[in-house]
């Protein structure tokens, strides 16, 4: 029997907009709902109890709407709460870390592979042992990258300021032979054209929203939560805070004008 009710996506920003258009493109005829709680960002430097705090209310905001599935949009919030997430909502919960675990090491390369993500999943360590689950020979080195959250944000995608930012961090492992770099955070894709101008001949970056998409697929295909129904209804928004219709991730994203309700957690 087909399930119309829709997918649940949050952030703690906008960065999560990225995993929402690889999941709407890749199921058309499913409805989201997604919630940017922009009160509270950034998650990247907060504790685990806080992030837990913010992710169990956001979730049970987003079953209130009567989500089938939630998609934690966010790496710090899948590092530190998805266990909790999936434990208290009692609908299926899926991350942004296994699925960008796969795509690094989807690359034919034997090379370290290079995470860069928030202050907060660096310290959870989430990362380095979801590869040394996968794949324990693997070398594996982490950087926090906090500024290249309101880069992405600004919308500031393609821009020396953003270049020189990459390099600059980048620096700090400049030691390190690594041939792969995972974008660990959902605002990082937005920038991979400034990464494409930085990173040495040979190193790729990655990042796990395709995947993401289509194990959600699978999985709402084995749980028989697929609907069969065209989405007539588009994508709904929420945010915790006002959001400016002008800001320029959303147009790089969606193209369009988006409209944000906002919501009092």
């Amino acid at each position: 029997m087909a399930d119309s009710r829709p997918i649940g996506v949050f952030d703690s920003g906008l960065g999560g907009l990225s995993v929402l258009r690889e999941l709407s493109l890749a199921m058309p005829q499913e409805r989201f709902i997604y919630l940017g709680d922009i009160a509270r960002l950034p998650y990247g430097t907060k504790s685990q109890a806080v992030v837990s705090k913010y992710s169990i209310s956001c979730g049970n905001f987003l079953v209130q709407q009567g989500i089938k599935a939630l998609v934690v949009a966010c790496n710090t919030a899948s590092a530190l709460a998805l266990p909790l997430l999936q434990q208290e909502l009692g609908i299926p919960v899926v991350g942004v870390i296994e699925p960008g675990v796969s795509a690094a090491l989807s690359v034919p390369s034997e090379e370290t592979i290079l995470v860069l993500a928030t202050e907060g999943t660096v310290k959870s360590e989430a990362y380095l042992q979801a590869f040394a689950r996968r794949n324990p020979s693997r070398h594996v080195i982490q950087l926090a990258c906090p500024l290249l959250v309101p880069l992405a944000e600004e919308g500031w995608f393609e821009h020396s300021i953003t270049e020189s930012v990459i390099r600059t961090y980048l620096s700090q492992v400049k030691a390190h032979s690594y041939g792969v770099v995972l974008l660990g955070c959902t605002h990082y894709p937005l920038l991979e054209k400034s990464f494409s101008h930085v990173l040495e001949s040979g190193k790729q970056s990655v990042h796990g929203a395709h995947i993401l998409a289509q194990e959600l697929h699978q999985l709402l295909r084995e749980k028989n939560l697929l609907t069969s129904q065209p989405n007539t209804q588009g994508i709904q928004f929420f945010s915790t805070d006002r959001i400016k219709t002008s800001l320029p991730i959303l147009r790089a994203l969606f193209q369009e004008d988006i409209h944000f309700s906002l919501v009092d957690l």
